[in-house]
């Protein structure tokens, strides 16, 4: 899984500028970096401008990287997982505040032979979400804007119809949704 960063685009001359020689050290540096939202998501090294990103950032950033030299064998995956105040302790408060007991959450990450990557954060791990997976799809990372957002609102206009009892519009959904990640990022 691992490989030397040898490609002249910029994504690898910015990581070997900074002393990155190969995917690993590139990963755990920006797995390092706190957990925030970036202003433009577009640019392709916003993660290593602000020094800081999300799941999606992150790993859109990292998916180009090994794309940059030659190894497709990354996948960029979105997956929506059951996110709750067992596999993520920061949101207890606000499931409890708004009555819901889980949240269908996007999240991105890498796969490699089958085998989740996550470099989100320093606390985040794969067994956060894993069990809880409800839905996996590739995508590629400029899909992680527009794309991701309008996937993830259908997921939740479909949870919606098919969980009747829950209280709540789509609109307040992604309310609470965004109380959750404001939530996530004071960790």
């Amino acid at each position: 899984m691992n490989f030397d960063i040898q490609s002249d685009k910029i994504i690898s001359e910015s990581f070997l500028n900074a002393g990155k020689t190969t995917f690993l050290e590139a990963a755990h540096f920006v797995k390092n970096m706190d957990y925030k939202r970036n202003l433009d998501k577009n640019n392709t090294l916003v993660v290593l401008n602000d020094n800081f990103g999300t799941c999606s950032t992150k790993h859109a950033l990292l998916k180009r990287l090994a794309d940059e030299n030659q190894k497709f064998d990354f996948q960029l995956i979105l997956g929506i997982f059951k996110m709750n105040a067992d596999n993520v302790p920061q949101i207890k408060e606000v499931l409890a505040r708004y009555q819901l007991d889980d949240i269908p959450e996007a999240h991105n990450y890498l796969k490699w032979n089958h085998e989740i990557l996550d470099f989100t954060s320093r606390t985040w791990r794969k067994e956060n979400f894993e069990s809880q997976l409800l839905k996996e799809i590739e995508i590629q990372p400029e899909q992680i804007t527009g794309f991701k957002a309008k996937y993830h609102q259908n997921f939740l206009e479909d949870w919606l119809d098919q969980n009747s009892e829950i209280p709540h519009s789509l609109n307040e959904i992604w309310k609470i949704r965004e109380d959750c990640i404001l939530a996530l990022s004071r960790d």
